[in-house]
């Protein structure tokens, strides 16, 4: 029987006004919003008396960042997280070259080492008369369960809290076993770390918990590092220091995701519960700086058009651009670097998509949320030393796909034979989306026509269009995502042995604008679109017209209607298009 378990929380004691830090001499105050949350949360009151005494100025408490915090060249920001009890101080730091990302959690203030390892000893003593952990009911409150059959609270402070308290009988023994003494503040404390060590992923929960975080890495001893949507990259204050510290780490970190790592295997590739890819490297012998890993965050909610348009990633323009492109089955690759916000933007066009389309994504690790009803989402399956198993690859779910006869095809990466297969399904006249590593156009085309992919060349102008992105560097030093250019790709010149490409639009670095290149001379637009739109030859410029009036419908949808969420923009679009506004 599971028995329901409540939390006590410790009392709020009002404080007086000389309790808070005063007004610095730069004139930052100590603000409600913060008093209020250090009301509830007394370490966070602790720590930021600790930031006074060490001479940093009080920091701004914001319950929602925004993008234009991006801009502070000292930025001095507390915000909590998904955790209750958890902040996060964004700290300038003047001497290096990365900003600081400080974790605020219960434990500041307290001194639990050795009290942790007492309340242990004391669960593990009387666990015999405890039913066991199950695993398909909620493990933290029977965690927690235990801990409150161990602890008493008293308002006791320093090394009494472990003194003996009270005896209670367990079992037909009648063994007594001792009940811990802890203070409200110590009780909250070890409730963190007892969810946070056994349940969650450790020190690294806190990064986990944070939707403003994109990566987190460690590349063996020094710091984890961090990239933030807002502030860019960033030190945390986890150090590892010790070698055999790391190792330990990592491996409890693998066993964490179910993949263990040994020197014979020392790499794994997981995927954590909220959709986050993880990568292990373990041991010296592979890593000589120590064992590694790097964790990709998986966002809850994708990111809009409009989100990236707000971001500067794209503009109403190309928004239009594209929208005509999707919703007419043209074939889109978008490629780039690593990290330069294909999958994001990808899985934003996925609105354009008419809803009643029957859609199959395809992956090799999740990470497309597509916010159509008839989407099939197939995942690549591996196998490791011991599986019984067989692997059914990229290539195996293409050709699975096309029997399913869906209208558009989206795989989440294309590296092998199986980009082969999306030009076949392209040529029978299946819609394709998809990613693709590759800085530039030129790069793009030589990696589809050599191996292992081998498209060939006169295959190529299937693939209608590639939208480029890129990180680039604005003048004001700011590093910043931007779609740097998209190509329209006319066919195959066997005469010129080369490619026939125009570009549609055009990213300025030096004004952080886009310009549109191919007005009144796009490819696409004139020979693909207009013969949809039932647009005659003789009336090419008003396919032109039709796409400065999305562009406008879209800026007014956004702009003046306040439409921003993922979900939500394609129930409008589909009214728009109900309605002929689009």
């Amino acid at each position: 029987m599971t028995m329901a378990h409540t939390t006590t929380q410790p009392p709020v004691r009002e404080r007086t006004d000389a309790e808070y830090p005063q007004t610095t001499p730069s004139g930052q105050v100590f603000t409600e919003a913060l008093k209020k949350a250090c009301e509830e949360n007394p370490h966070l009151l602790e720590y930021v008396k600790q930031l006074r005494a060490s001479g940093i100025d009080i920091p701004e408490y914001v319950a929602k960042l925004s993008k234009k915090m991006a801009e502070r060249p000292e930025p001095n920001v507390i915000y909590p997280v998904g955790t209750k009890g958890v902040f996060i101080h964004i700290l300038y730091d003047k001497t290096g070259d990365m900003h600081n990302y400080i974790t605020v959690e219960p434990t500041i203030g307290v001194d639990l080492s050795q009290l942790l390892e007492k309340v242990e000893d004391a669960c593990i003593a009387v666990s015999e008369n405890i039913p066991g952990i199950d695993p398909y009911v909620n493990r933290e409150e029977q965690l927690l369960k235990f801990v409150d059959q161990v602890v008493t609270q008293e308002e006791v402070a320093g090394p009494k809290s472990l003194q003996k308290y009270t005896k209670f009988l367990r079992g037909k023994d009648e063994k007594s076993v001792t009940k811990v003494k802890v203070t409200p503040r110590e009780l909250a404390g070890v409730k963190y770390l007892f969810i946070r060590e056994k349940v969650r992923m450790g020190v690294l929960d806190p990064l986990i918990a944070d939707p403003y975080i994109e990566d987190i890495s460690c590349a063996g001893l020094g710091h984890v590092f961090i990239a933030h949507k807002i502030f860019g990259s960033l030190k945390s204050t986890i150090n590892f220091s010790n070698l055999d510290e790391l190792d330990e780490f990592v491996v409890r970190l693998a066993e964490r995701v179910g993949h263990a790592v040994t020197i014979r295997e020392p790499i794994a590739d997981a995927t954590l519960p909220d959709g986050s890819r993880i990568n292990i490297v373990y041991g010296r012998d592979v890593s000589k700086r120590g064992s590694n890993f790097s964790i990709r965050k998986f966002s809850d909610v994708p990111l809009s058009i409009f989100d990236l348009v707000e971001f500067g990633t794209i503009d109403y323009m190309i928004l239009a651009y594209l929208s005509l492109v999707v919703s007419n089955g043209l074939n889109i690759f978008v490629a780039g670097e690593s990290a330069s916000g294909k999958t994001s933007l990808l899985n934003a066009l996925t609105v354009f998509i008419s809803p009643q389309s029957k859609i199959v994504s395809i992956e090799d690790t999740p990470e497309l949320q597509v916010p159509h009803q008839n989407w099939c989402r197939e995942v690549v399956q591996t196998t490791k030393a011991g599986d019984t198993g067989g692997a059914v690859t990229m290539f195996d779910l293409l050709k699975a796909a096309l029997r399913q006869r869906p209208n558009d095809i989206i795989v989440g990466e294309i590296r092998g034979k199986e980009g082969n297969i999306v030009f076949q399904a392209m040529q029978t006249g299946h819609t394709a989306m998809s990613t693709f590593h590759a800085s530039t156009m030129e790069k793009l085309i030589q990696r589809l026509t050599g191996d292992p992919i081998s498209v060939p060349k006169t295959y190529l102008d299937n693939l209608n269009l590639a939208v480029l992105m890129g990180i680039v560097r604005l003048p004001n030093g700011q590093t910043v995502r931007r779609v740097t250019s998209i190509a329209e790709i006319v066919g195959w010149d066997p005469s010129s042995q080369s490619f026939n490409i125009t570009e549609a639009f055009h990213h300025d670095e030096t004004t952080d604008t886009f310009d549109f290149t191919g007005y009144m001379t796009s490819y696409i637009m004139e020979f693909k679109i207009s013969p949809k739109m039932g647009i005659p030859d003789n009336q090419l410029p008003r396919v032109y017209a039709e796409l400065k009036k999305r562009a406008a419908v879209l800026e007014t949808l956004h702009k003046q209607k306040g439409i921003t969420g993922f979900y939500e923009v394609l129930d409008v679009l589909s009214k728009a298009q109900r309605e002929g506004l689009l």
